[in-house]
């Protein structure tokens, strides 16, 4: 049985750094429901719940192996000289990964779709409904397979020189993608850690983020792995990602003010989106040499009847700005093989396929 009861899906050795004194008993927060503005709330109630992880010992005992290793690797990056090896910065992949995966938030996101899902289908068409306890469990089980994904990131750390700190959230590792969100290829299309041009983000105290990037879409200028910050809109495009993917709460360093924290989330405040998932239900309309069209419809007591295809849209906001370190390798290169796969990194694209090779395209 694991030993303890109350499991935290935001590990507090995660949030010390951005809590009084690093003290890791209160820590400054702007929940964004309520517009309210908490200087000391206690850490050990943030992102917690009674045995979100059930109560296998084995699992228990993983997940503070990988705690106890980031806070190792925490205090060694903060140490005078660190240069950023190859296997920190897989580890720094795997925690970001583990940390994506694992939060309430995310957990509620999967309940929310599965939910909706049957109430478009209707009767109690679905196997699989679950609650978030189980969507937590069924993500760490997707960290393995998913791991291998995202080895062929490349990874930076940012060293934040302006008076503004970074924040973070109770859904601090965020996966966007500036090229998916802006090109004309791609306009209404999902992205996943596989796809060509992602970008991870993942505070790691108020003057430093983890950077992951797709190296074959951006570049960025480092040295030993460090960028050197010097620029306050840099911070506030990074700190608008952890704005506009929390889920209640953003957590703020000492130094945050509660009046700069306003002023940030109004920034883009309006670029929050209400929901994070699209429904589409599909139902056929054609056939022609063994192949089927779907269009898509609305779900109704005619439409029911017969066959339908349901695809779960996830959508992803977009911030206001983009950092200026990350920029854009021209001519750069993405992959596609015209399925709904759409744009993918290199190494995904290297899997035979007869029936629909990929081919490469200029990012820019």
């Amino acid at each position: 049985m694991a030993t303890n009861k109350n499991q935290h899906l935001v590990p507090r050795c995660y949030l010390k750094p951005f809590t009084r004194d690093e003290g890791n008993a209160t820590i400054k927060l702007f929940n964004i429901d309520r517009k309210r503005f908490v200087p000391t709330a206690p850490v050990k109630n943030q992102c917690s719940g009674s045995y979100f992880y059930g109560q296998d010992p084995t699992l228990e005992e993983a997940i503070q192996s990988c705690e106890s290793a980031y806070a190792s690797l925490l205090r060694k990056i903060r140490g005078p000289g660190y240069s950023l090896d190859n296997e920190d910065k897989c580890f720094l992949r795997y925690f970001w990964l583990v940390q994506h995966l694992r939060t309430e938030a995310a957990s509620r996101r999967s309940v929310e779709e599965v939910a909706e899902a049957e109430s478009v289908i209707g009767g109690g068409s679905l196997s699989f409904a679950f609650g978030i306890k189980e969507a937590v469990l069924m993500a760490m089980d997707a960290v393995a397979e998913a791991a291998p994904i995202i080895d062929d990131l490349k990874v930076c750390l940012l060293k934040n020189r302006t008076g503004i700190p970074f924040v973070t959230s109770d859904d601090p590792a965020i996966a966007s993608n500036r090229w998916y969100l802006e090109d004309r290829r791609t306009v209404g299309c999902s992205f996943g850690i596989n796809a060509s041009g992602l970008i991870t983000l993942l505070p790691l105290t108020p003057e430093i983020l983890c950077l992951a990037y797709d190296g074959d879409v951006y570049s960025v200028q480092h040295e030993h792995g460090w960028v050197q910050v010097r620029n306050a809109g840099d911070v506030r495009a990074l700190n608008q990602h952890q704005i506009l993917n929390c889920f209640a709460n953003l957590y703020l360093p000492e130094t945050a003010s509660e009046e700069d924290a306003r002023s940030q989330y109004a920034d883009c405040a309006h670029h929050r989106l209400a929901v994070r998932h699209k429904l589409n239900y599909a139902v056929p309309e054609s056939e022609h040499e063994g192949y089927v069209r779907f269009v898509v419809t609305e779900a109704d007591d005619s439409t029911r009847k017969g066959e339908a295809l349901l695809h779960l849209q996830t959508l992803h906001p977009k911030p206001t700005r983009w950092p200026s370190l990350l920029r854009s390798r021209k001519p750069g290169a993405v992959y596609a093989n015209g399925t709904a796969v759409n744009y993918v990194r290199e190494r995904h694209a290297l899997a035979p396929d007869s029936i629909n090779p990929f081919r490469k395209e200029r990012a820019w």
